[in-house]
């Protein structure tokens, strides 16, 4: 049986290359490309993939939220996250968006394939280095600052960081720029910072802005 893959990276050539990578089994069909998470979010109920391979930090919504977003329409979509991201933080609020499986870009092709066959079973797949990682985190205690954000606040903190304006990101998250004000000066007050340059700079200490 073929799987149906649906690819969303806002990267044309990372596309192409994961898909040459995919169709490297036969019995993988990439289906559908994506360059945003508003675009799969349009593309996912004519296409119905078995899986959808999804970056995390792409314009717009990004992955977190397109995540969300497709698993509130369907409950039973099937995501696998590829991310550049070497943090915990990311892992952890995909996997909680509805995510089944987080995979470093880094990650051999054997691997990806691998992890892509779990997924479409319905089982978690998380990247082994950094299912070590979290475990250590989990057994050591030891917690990001970030980790204290609500779902919506570190959302707005990534859009933030990534350099965008307040009436930017109501746009991109269907929010009013009042709330998205509201979300700000909590973020603030949560992490002890004045202003917008020292919420990136804890985004960048943190490893949560790609490279």
């Amino acid at each position: 049986m073929t799987l149906r893959v649906m690819l969303v990276d806002d990267h044309a050539v990372v596309r192409m290359g994961f898909r040459l990578l995919l169709e490297s089994d036969a019995e993988v069909e990439v289906c559908a490309e994506a360059d945003s998470g508003e675009s799969a979010l349009k593309l996912y109920p004519e296409i119905q993939p078995d899986v959808v391979i999804m970056d995390v930090s792409m314009p717009g919504m990004g992955g977190i939220e397109a995540v969300s977003r497709l698993i509130s329409k369907d409950p039973q979509a099937k995501v696998l996250v590829l991310s550049a991201h070497e943090d915990t933080v990311h892992p952890k609020r995909l996997l909680k968006a509805g995510a089944l499986g987080y995979l470093s870009k880094r990650t051999a092709g054997d691997e990806l394939l691998k992890a892509l066959r779990q997924v479409a079973e319905g089982k978690n797949y998380i990247d082994p280095g950094l299912a070590q990682q979290l475990a250590v985190q989990q057994f050591s205690g030891e917690q990001n600052p970030v980790e204290v954000l609500s779902e919506r606040e570190f959302e707005v903190f990534m859009q933030l960081a990534r350099g965008q304006s307040v009436n930017k990101i109501a746009e991109t998250l269907f929010l009013s720029p009042r709330t998205v004000g509201t979300h700000l000066y909590n973020i603030k007050q949560k992490l002890a910072a004045d202003n917008a340059a020292e919420l990136t700079l804890i985004a960048m200490r943190n490893g949560l802005l790609s490279p």
